[in-house]
């Protein structure tokens, strides 16, 4: 199966689920600021052409769309057809001005678009993409979108940071260990993982891109028990399956932050950042 980011890796039957879950968390945390400028590129009487890469479900386009001017058209791309298919029936309905937002999909493995695939566009976005790529395959993403001459818009890239109230010995050891899983090797090559924000924007430097970055970070408390809940769950297995020798020590850990979560007492802070790149 693929991920959101539309890069094939394993991923469990109830992923959607999990996009679900986290929706809310995503559009309280992305930069309304990036967007206004974003906002202020798109002139003329359009319609404005957006690429979103490793659409999922669609909840960046449910997102973005309706802050945008129209009319507008998306194409959505991701390697899973039944995501695809879920994004296209939720669809947004209309831009900002009320003009209409038309959708298009396409299956398609991210690694292997050229500037073609983006003629036309007046943006490339994405959201919890960049962590999920190589070194090799982020300089690829990055010329694709200096060549093609418009605004890309990559949010909710993770940095590695993560704070979690009450404190416990056991939470920077298991932090580490994600991230370590985060940067894990795939086909003989390692994950980006936190780091990817950092070279993202160093890659677009070196192609003579500006970047504008703004932190997007993840707030939960007791009204996103269920979130936090599974966060933690994913969180923590990721780390065990890196150290396994976590496992035992980490059971009563395990139980405690469960249940913290679950009556809304633990407080969550997962750091991301969000970046624009302006073209030449």
């Amino acid at each position: 199966m693929v991920s959101e980011t539309g890069v094939s890796i394993d991923l469990p039957p109830d992923f959607a689920q999990w996009l679900a879950v986290r929706e809310p968390a995503d559009v309280a945390a992305r930069s309304a600021e990036l967007v206004e400028t974003v906002r202020a590129t798109l002139t003329g009487d359009g319609p404005f052409v957006v690429h979103d890469l490793g659409a999922g479900t669609g909840s960046l386009g449910r997102w973005l769309a309706p802050l945008l001017p129209g009319p507008q058209q998306w194409t959505l791309y991701d390697q899973d057809p039944d995501l695809l298919t879920r994004a296209a029936a939720a669809r947004p309905a209309s831009a900002a001005d009320g003009t209409p937002v038309t959708v298009r999909t396409r299956q398609v493995d991210l690694t292997r678009l050229t500037a073609a695939d983006f003629d036309g566009a007046h943006l490339v976005t994405a959201s919890a993409l960049l962590d999920m790529l190589t070194a090799e395959e982020l300089e690829h993403l990055v010329a694709v979108c200096v060549e093609a001459g418009c605004p890309a818009l990559f949010l909710i890239s993770v940095t590695g940071t993560v704070r979690l109230t009450p404190t416990d010995p056991l939470d920077d050891e298991v932090a580490a260990a994600f991230n370590a899983h985060q940067r894990r090797t795939r086909d003989g090559r390692r994950l980006l993982g936190p780091d990817a924000p950092a070279a993202c924007v160093a890659a677009f430097a070196r192609h003579g891109g500006t970047v504008r970055t703004r932190p997007s970070p993840w707030r939960l408390g007791p009204e996103q028990a269920d979130l936090a809940v599974q966060w933690f769950t994913g969180w923590l297995d990721a780390a065990r399956e890196q150290r396994p020798e976590l496992t035992d020590r980490t059971r009563e850990y395990a139980r405690r932050r469960l249940r913290e979560a679950e009556s809304g007492r633990l407080g969550v802070l997962v750091d991301h950042a969000d970046l624009l790149a302006m073209p030449r």
